[in-house]
């Protein structure tokens, strides 16, 4: 089955404003990353982890944007096991043809895009899906200044990476 972006677009919509409704919060995903981390420290370290200031802030617990994280990857890999399209793939096939076949390489690059996509959504207040959907939903200009950004280094960095010239 093929999601259209208009139906997918239309569903992300109505949840924000539950999300809005319901909690009198926006959607948004980092945070639950950030929370995942201090629920590991703390795991590891102890109570200690809660007197940073950082989760005294944000908690290391699980809340329901934790849980809206754990369901968008759940329902990934439902819609991919019932379509048929799941598949395990390390190295994706436009990767692979710009850089070579090396795991090692494309596990790299992922890790140093996932820190570099931390610390970018920590720096910014947000995430793409907190300031790209919340954010512009309430016409934040923060927000419709990072999604600008969001996009044009998106394609400066494609364009870059994959050699296309414009």
């Amino acid at each position: 089955m093929d999601w259209t972006p208009y139906i997918a677009g239309a569903g992300i919509g109505v949840l924000s404003w539950l999300a809005f409704l319901l909690s009198d919060r926006p959607l948004g995903c980092s945070t639950a990353y950030a929370r995942t981390s201090g629920m590991i420290e703390r795991a590891v370290r102890g109570k200690v982890v809660l007197d940073r200031a950082y989760y005294k802030q944000f908690a290391p617990r699980i809340d329901w944007e934790w849980m809206l994280v754990l369901g968008v990857v759940i329902g990934a890999g439902a819609t991919a096991l019932l379509t048929g399209a799941f598949a395990l793939v390390w190295v994706p096939p436009t990767f692979e043809a710009a850089f070579g076949p090396s795991v090692p390489l494309r596990l790299a690059v992922a890790l140093a895009g996932g820190v570099l996509m931390g610390i970018g959504s920590r720096w910014a207040g947000g995430c793409t899906s907190g300031h790209g959907i919340s954010g512009t939903l309430q016409l934040a200009l923060s927000s419709w200044v990072a999604v600008f950004v969001f996009f044009a280094s998106g394609i400066l960095f494609a364009f870059l990476l994959y050699g296309v010239r414009p």
